[in-house]
């Protein structure tokens, strides 16, 4: 028996809807956010430091020369280096790996003047210019040390040189880092009465050029001499041969490499600033002083420190 009824059909339509994308815009947006945060951060620094602020971490930044020197061990180093934090990449420029000078943020300035007419933003100026300048000196005194370090790393080190470590003297002062290269008993930087180096003093220079050739700092000669008198047929005394070695010493500092901006004071001492003012005519008060001159005195005013002597000037 045929069946009569309709066949009936349901046609279910599903209407699209707004479903789940993900949450990569979350990823988006806060690079956004974090970018536009680290812009107005840099807005507010650059109106909150000193023009003066300003141009000292635009000078510090600056490298102004390409340094030539070797590096890795077959270098003077011996594959070690010379900033405290890394090598340094050029004259006067950071070491690879410096940390940013910090600045310490000055506060909004205040709508309301101090009872003495000085607003709170001019107030606070000051300190942060001091704060920087300390900065700046702690960081030429870790330069220093390493310079010093360096420096008898390499006389140890080299066959050559190591005869000649008890004439080399390092020392940190308030002036700067002083280096002397004195006379002993048998061993000279010149002949007597002489102004012309012999091939110690040539070595020592030498090796001294290298290393602070690292850094930016002038750098002042001084020649002395001991009490012995010392006169010629034509009044030439110890005066004009302090100072002839002193320009003796200039020349093979540049011969070396050294740039003669660098210098910046050569000058004769005689017999008026003994190294052993108790010995006078001690041959090791004959001396040639090459002073790496600060130009940051705050570590130095606030931290004076003397690098050791030599074991035998110890006692």
């Amino acid at each position: 028996m045929a069946d009569n009824n309709p066949t009936i059909v349901v046609k279910k339509i599903v209407k699209g809807g707004h479903g789940h994308h993900g949450g990569a815009w979350k990823v988006a947006y806060a690079d956004f956010v974090t970018a536009m945060m680290a812009f107005f951060l840099l807005l507010w620094l650059l109106n909150a430091t000193t023009d003066e602020q300003k141009l000292g971490i635009s000078n510090y930044f600056s490298p102004e020369a390409v340094s030539t020197g070797q590096s890795g061990s077959g270098g003077l180093f011996g594959g070690t280096t010379l900033s405290v934090e890394g090598a340094l990449t050029a004259n006067g420029g950071p070491s690879v790996g410096a940390t940013v000078v910090p600045m310490p943020p000055s506060p909004p300035p205040s709508s309301e003047a101090d009872s003495d007419g000085t607003d709170a933003g001019e107030a606070d100026a000051d300190p942060s210019e001091e704060a920087l300048e300390e900065f700046l000196a702690e960081r030429e005194q870790e330069q220093f040390e390493a310079v010093e370090a360096a420096l008898r790393q390499a006389i140890t080190s080299s066959p050559e040189l190591l005869e000649l470590q008890e004439s080399l003297i390092i020392e940190q002062t308030p002036e700067g880092l002083r280096i002397q290269l004195i006379d002993q008993e048998r061993v000279s930087m010149f002949a007597s009465g002489s102004a012309e180096p012999n091939e110690n003093t040539r070595r020592l220079t030498h090796m001294v050029t290298k290393v602070v050739s690292q850094l930016p700092n002038k750098l002042s000669i001084s020649g002395h001499t001991d009490s012995v008198p010392y006169h010629s047929a034509t009044g030439y005394t110890n005066w004009e041969l302090s100072a002839d070695r002193a320009n003796a010493a200039r020349r093979l500092l540049l011969g070396s490499g050294l740039d003669d901006q660098r210098i910046a004071l050569v000058q004769g001492r005689a017999d008026t600033d003994h190294l052993f003012p108790d010995e006078p005519k001690s041959p090791r008060n004959r001396r040639i002083s090459i002073v790496l001159l600060r130009e940051n005195l705050g570590a130095a005013q606030s931290k004076p420190r003397a690098g050791p002597l030599p074991p035998r000037f110890s006692e």
